[in-house]
């Protein structure tokens, strides 16, 4: 689940991370009243009106403004609020802005010149371990960075066993070219930061950049926080911060009935209980010269009326040509899927107007071939993997 930059600088700061501080606000007055209210409490002149969007690249796609007085904090902020944000993440009809963040000014003059630094915190998949991934090139985007200049990015590890040691954040701060109360001012923002990704149950913390200022105070300017949806179940004042605004609403539909559903930018729908399945059935479609159009496991209960949920879901997608229902036997038995099938078809009408090929294979798979060949609908049957696939690239053409 990922959250706005200001719910993950809120998770951040409840666990002693220093933040820039800021107020939510949606629409210009409000930006205004936030902007006077920062001014008041800390006594920041110049304010930064950031959108409030799930993407990176807000700059440059126009969504972050520098306001030098209230005025501009009015126009700016009128101007980002409704406006469809383009980022090199989104798509090519963006994302609109429901919201904005008025931030205090954190680039004031000092006895030395600020520092734009990148971290983030994530699971390394290839060891199992939480790592560190941190830079002095803040401010850019870490991908160009890895490409360009990959010896500039640094990884530390940390072991499940001891946690985040003290040896570790301080080599950080050294590697960063960090001394003084800056490089005292870091070891506690790394240590804080872990302690923050690691007790919220997220998948990932990102701050780009985290910024040390003209005074050496260390502190994270922007915030891209993921949180594990498998944890939400004990950590309910975060379920609650999702924005369902800014997810696939054909995905949030999937979700509120029980289905697995990832969309896909394909021509051929999938219906398959277990995602190891699934995957393979996305493999077999691509083998036969289509491309899957999602990604949807519908779990071990594939009855009549989960099955019409699919046949639902899959085809709110346009660009579905044709269904390919792959489903093993194990614990439901592949007659009563076939059933399920058939009744769901018959269920839906005139609905349906692709072709749909069922695969079905393990317990009843012979009676279930049966029952969808003599149910008299526009529906394909297969048993082997190699049939459905020859059937899918048949209905393609």
């Amino acid at each position: 689940m990922n959250l706005h930059e200001y719910q993950g600088k809120e998770i951040l700061e409840s666990f002693g991370v220093r933040i820039q501080r800021g107020i939510v606000a949606h629409n210009a007055k409000e930006a205004v009243d936030a902007a006077k209210q920062l001014t008041a409490e800390t006594g920041t002149g110049w304010h930064v009106i950031k959108a409030q969007v799930h993407a990176g690249g807000r700059g440059k796609g126009g969504g972050v403004k520098l306001a030098k007085n209230l005025k501009e904090v009015e126009e700016l902020a009128g101007q980002i609020i409704g406006m469809n944000l383009v980022t090199p993440q989104t798509s090519a009809e963006g994302k609109k802005v429901h919201q904005v963040l008025v931030a205090e000014d954190v680039y004031y003059p000092g006895d030395s010149e600020t520092s734009e630094f990148y971290m983030s915190v994530l699971l390394n998949r290839g060891t199992g371990r939480n790592m560190i991934m941190y830079s002095t090139e803040g401010g850019m985007d870490i991908e160009e960075v890895a490409e360009k200049t990959p010896h500039l990015i640094f990884t530390e590890e940390i072991d499940p066993a001891t946690g985040l040691l003290g040896f570790q954040a301080r080599k950080i701060a050294f590697n960063l070219g960090l001394s003084g109360t800056a490089f005292k001012e870091m070891t506690k923002f790394v240590t804080a930061l872990y302690k923050a990704y690691v007790q919220s149950d997220s998948s990932m913390f990102e701050i780009n950049p985290v910024l040390k200022t003209s005074d050496d105070k260390i502190m994270a300017v922007d915030a891209k926080v993921s949180i594990d949806d498998n944890a939400l179940y004990r950590r309910k004042q975060y379920a609650e911060m999702r924005d369902l605004r800014e997810e696939n609403p054909i995905e949030v539909e999937a979700r509120a009935v029980g289905l697995n559903y990832v969309d896909l930018d394909g021509n051929v729908g999938c219906m398959v209980n277990g995602a190891g399945l699934a995957m393979a059935t996305m493999d077999l479609i691509k083998m036969a010269g289509g491309e899957p159009a999602n990604f949807l496991d519908v779990g071990g209960t594939a009855d009549a009326k989960r099955v019409e949920e699919a046949f639902r879901i899959i085809l709110k997608d346009p660009a579905v040509k044709a269904i390919l229902i792959n489903i093993f036997g194990g614990i439901v038995r592949c007659d009563r899927v076939a059933q399920g099938v058939v009744d769901a078809y018959k269920n839906m009408g005139d609905s349906i107007k692709v072709p749909i090929i069922v695969r079905l294979q393990g317990t009843n798979a012979e009676m279930a071939k049966e029952i969808i060949d003599n149910s008299g609908l526009a529906v394909h049957s297969a048993v082997q993997f190699k049939e459905a696939a020859d059937k899918v690239e048949e209905v393609l053409k």
